[in-house]
């Protein structure tokens, strides 16, 4: 981590922020937001989309008990369609922030937007890469959401939502084709609108 990032606040006071699921046509967008403690170290730790399913499950266990807080939050598909994906994804982030049970100093956001909080926040391009608490950010969101998609897969049978996870693959797009919306779509999003008579 860069070490200019942390401004002299102890890093037991540093929340790392991520989201996952903007990009796909159905489901909801999460966020997670991780303190880590020092003490308790975290090796493996890195950017969710360069890692194994088997691995983000057993890192994402391994958060959850070390961290010293961490929090997991969701903006349904009905609310990223009245409000844009970014803006849902900058609310999941808040609301993360604000289900820590330690309140932080400073937070840290992957990318180049920051969500506005009560507190010091800075984005971080290629932070879920670089910093460690970002990072952690990621994967828990990424399995959160993959879990959920997977629960959904068994809701909404015959979309493929359990491979694709709502990603505009071939198969998605076929099965919109087939079957048209269901309720979990993103009505909002070009490929979703063009099915939504069928």
């Amino acid at each position: 981590m860069q070490p200019d990032l942390l401004s002299g606040i102890a890093p037991d006071l540093v929340a790392g922020v991520d989201e996952a699921g903007r990009g796909p046509l159905a489901g909801p967008v999460y966020a997670a937001a991780v303190i880590l403690d020092p003490g308790r170290n975290i090796s493996g730790l890195a950017d969710s989309k360069r890692l194994t399913a088997h691995a983000r499950r057993n890192l994402s266990a391994t958060i959850r008990e070390r961290a010293l807080a961490w929090a997991v939050a969701r903006v349904e598909n009905p609310e990223i369609d009245r409000i844009n994906i970014l803006n849902a994804s900058l609310l999941a982030m808040v609301n993360a922030v604000e289900s820590l049970n330690i309140a932080p100093k400073l937070v840290l956001v992957d990318g180049n937007i920051c969500p506005r909080m009560a507190c010091a926040v800075r984005a971080v391009v290629r932070g879920d890469a670089t910093v460690p608490a970002i990072s952690a950010a990621s994967i828990l969101a990424k399995v959160a959401r993959d879990e959920e998609m997977e629960r959904l897969d068994h809701a909404y049978p015959g979309y493929g939502f359990a491979r694709h996870k709502g990603y505009a693959t071939a198969e998605h797009l076929r099965a919109l084709a087939r079957l048209g919306v269901c309720s979990i779509h993103r009505r909002s999003f070009a490929p979703v609108r063009r099915y939504l008579n069928v």
